[in-house]
């Protein structure tokens, strides 16, 4: 009898997809599993892993070889596109994420995109890094990429409070010439990623249920994303955090692959909603859970999304650096028990 192993790979994707169901849930996190134990373990640290292509890579794979996540995802921050348009980014370090300090649109000026904005230093070690992934472990581990939507670009180009100024106004205008100008840095970013070797690319866009309400996502995002879903080539996984309960059927129509999601929207609700349009990813809790909680209380949480029919079993969103890694490790036992 031939019994044919399923790689990381292939249970990430027939998950994405809603294929075959493998032998067990596959474990992972489309945006980051990045804590001080998994730098500490891997000899590779922040702020070199957000500039330099071989450490970032090199912290990703921790992931995998280390935790055990059937996914490696090389973008630690959110601000490699706000870098290469023009703010100013202090990288950081070991206890602290990058941050933009400046925003260089915040009079919604009209923003042009350089033609090399691949080539900024900030995308392209991002490039650089998926390129490395998949000469590592290409065809045998999940490689996803991560692009910044126009909303969350948006609110770092013009800075967040004063961009949902302007939604509070309902001055469409100048929203929508920011959000269509913004468009094709995460097209074009998405794209590449995919041509460097990534199988597939989250698009975090914080239109958040803590910020806006779902008459704005259905009027200014839930268009652009429909013909960024189109644009794209490769399976997309629709990242926004927070309380999204009010818009998840708008997201299914928006044309996501999947959907990566908090603790705040329960699984058993999120499945029965839209199980069968999208896949779903997550959604264990940070802070009280992964942050401050046991590793029996991550294994708890993560078997009741199993049992809810969650797609991808991992963390709600990236985790906080002091995350102790046993508590990470337990969400791989949890996708392991029984199988």
């Amino acid at each position: 009898m031939l019994i044919v192993k399923e790689t990381s790979l292939n249970l990430i994707m027939s998950a994405v997809f809603g294929g075959r169901k493998g032998l067990r849930p596959p474990a992972g996190n489309p945006t980051s599993v990045v804590c001080h134990g998994l730098m500490d373990a891997s000899g590779v640290s922040f702020p070199h892993a957000h500039t330099d292509a071989s450490a970032m890579a090199e912290l990703a794979l921790a992931g995998h070889d280390i935790l055990g996540f059937d996914t490696v995802m090389p973008e630690y921050s959110v601000h490699q596109e706000s870098a290469a348009l023009g703010s100013h980014v202090d990288w950081g370090h070991r206890d602290m994420m990058p941050d933009a300090k400046t925003h260089p649109h915040a009079d919604f000026s009209d923003i042009i995109v350089p033609e090399s904005l691949l080539e900024k230093p900030s995308m392209k070690v991002v490039l650089d890094a998926i390129s490395n992934l998949r000469r590592h472990v290409g065809g045998s581990v999940a490689i996803v990429g991560k692009v910044m939507g126009p909303w969350t670009l948006s609110y770092h180009m013009a800075g967040v409070e004063n961009f949902l100024r302007r939604v509070g106004r309902r001055d469409g205008a100048a929203i929508n010439r920011m959000l269509r100008q913004l468009m094709p840095v995460t097209i074009a970013f998405a794209g590449a990623q995919f041509q460097a070797g990534a199988d597939v690319v989250v698009l975090a866009d914080h239109a958040t249920g803590d910020l806006v309400g779902p008459y704005h996502y259905k009027e200014y995002l839930l268009p652009i994303h429909k013909e960024i879903t189109a644009a794209i080539g490769g399976p997309l996984i629709l990242h926004v955090c927070g309380r999204c309960a009010d818009r998840l059927e708008l997201f299914a129509e928006a044309g996501f692959d999947a959907y990566h999601f908090e603790w705040q929207v329960d699984a058993k609700e999120a499945v029965n909603r839209v199980g069968r349009k999208m896949c779903l990813v997550g959604n264990v809790n940070n802070p009280d859970v992964l942050l401050m909680g046991r590793p029996e209380d991550a294994y708890r949480q993560a078997r009741y999304a199993i049992e809810a029919g969650v797609g991808i079993i991992g963390p709600e969103c990236a985790i906080p650096l002091p995350t102790p890694i046993e508590n990470l490790k337990a969400i791989v036992s949890a996708v392991h028990a029984g199988y």
